[in-house]
């Protein structure tokens, strides 16, 4: 981890308060909806494309600060990626908080490694995987 664990924190509730990509698009090429019941996160995911490109992203949910900042990074993360681009992000977050993995992160998503501190709390990784969850459902469907 390059950034302390103070920096993390602020971080994380910067993208909280001030959530990009907030909302949602209508119409959208892709819609999924994301729930985690046990501590009752939600989210909205919209996507639209361009050929292989995202080329807009809309987050709408409502939950604890680390399942929305989650999702406002995620967000700003993916935009303007390929969508073959944005499963490897999507992957390499996920190992991250799973599997203990280095992400590797480029300079410009380096944010993203501020959730590597929810992992001192086991309980919230759901909440900070909730929206790469749903990004990994919604982005399934274009392989169907």
């Amino acid at each position: 981890m390059s950034l302390s664990d103070s920096l993390y924190k602020e971080v994380i509730l910067e993208h909280y308060q001030n959530p990009r990509f907030r909302g949602k698009l209508e119409p959208a090429d892709l819609y999924e909806h994301g729930v985690n019941p046990l501590c009752g996160d939600e989210l909205e995911l919209t996507i639209n494309l361009e050929g292989e490109k995202i080329s807009e992203v809309r987050v709408n949910g409502k939950g604890c600060s680390i399942s929305q900042a989650s999702g406002s990074m995620m967000a700003e993360s993916i935009r303007g990626k390929t969508v073959s681009e944005a499963g490897r992000i999507l992957s390499r977050f996920k190992e991250m908080l799973l599997e203990d993995k280095d992400p590797k992160f480029e300079e410009n998503l380096e944010e993203l490694e501020s959730m590597e501190s929810v992992k001192k709390i086991p309980a919230r990784i759901k909440c900070a995987v909730l929206p790469w969850n749903t990004l990994e459902r919604a982005l399934s469907k274009i392989r169907k």
